[in-house]
């Protein structure tokens, strides 16, 4: 059973930043799509940034241009960049993982969204105070 930590959760204050980290246990890790995603209590989980098995990236309009994603093929990590942080970046951020059996020819963005996701992590939480 594949397992996805992620570590590098806080508080901070908005303007902010913080930078999340995941650890998978997957076998052919590089092989696989991986994503954030985060969610608030009463809202569905949203995607936040992918980067797939090409080293092509995603993001949601929201994070555009203060967020940053990037994975360590060597290392079987992936990591998130979180700058100029808002109230609304709040929440609790998890990593995820799309199997390479859901690989056609092209990812999609997100790597499918919540419906393309294979593996999930437990999560940590992300408070940013105004």
């Amino acid at each position: 059973q594949a397992q996805l930590e992620e570590r590098g959760g806080g508080s901070v204050e908005v303007g902010g930043s913080l930078r999340l980290s995941c650890a998978p246990s997957l076998y052919s890790y590089g092989t696989y799509c991986m994503a954030w995603f985060r969610q608030v209590p009463g809202q569905e989980r949203e995607g936040v940034g992918s980067i797939d098995s090409a080293g092509s990236i995603s993001y949601s309009d929201s994070v555009k241009g203060r967020f940053t994603i990037w994975r360590d093929n060597a290392r079987s990590n992936m990591y998130l960049r979180m700058n100029n942080l808002k109230p609304e970046d709040s929440g609790m951020y998890y990593c995820a993982a799309a199997s390479p059996l859901r690989y056609h020819g092209n990812w999609l963005p997100l790597c499918g969204g919540t419906d393309g996701v294979d593996y999930w992590g437990k999560g940590t939480l992300v408070n940013i105070s105004s």
